[in-house]
């Protein structure tokens, strides 16, 4: 059985940082390209940041400088470090396990910036 679990979210003021967790089990963790996406209230899902199986990554424009993603096979855990928060960063959170057609989704962690 697959699961991603994500953990790390939480509340925070404007500028500040918090680190996200995701853990996987049931999947050849290495083959697969790790994602974060995010949705807000009444907004369509999107991507934030995504690192492949040969660690290259990509970004969304919005979080481009101020987001990191990374990933430890051994651990078979994906991280995304947030810096420099913003109110417009707040959403839910979720982890997403992806390999040629395979898509794995965990459950979400909210990320809430005060202004």
């Amino acid at each position: 059985q697959v699961q991603l679990v994500e953990s790390g979210g939480g509340l925070v003021q404007t500028g500040g940082s918090l680190r996200l967790s995701c853990a996987a089990s049931g999947i050849i963790f290495r083959r697969y390209a790790m994602g974060w996406y995010r949705q807000a209230p009444g907004k369509q899902r999107e991507l934030v940041a995504v690192i492949t199986s040969g660690e290259n990554t990509n970004y969304a424009d919005s979080v481009k400088g101020r987001f990191t993603i990374s990933r430890d096979n051994a651990k078979n855990t994906v991280y995304m470090q947030m810096n420099s928060l913003k109110p417009e960063d707040t959403a839910v959170y979720y982890c997403n396990a992806h390999y040629v057609m395979l898509d794995y989704w965990g459950q979400g962690t909210q990320v809430t910036v005060s202004s």
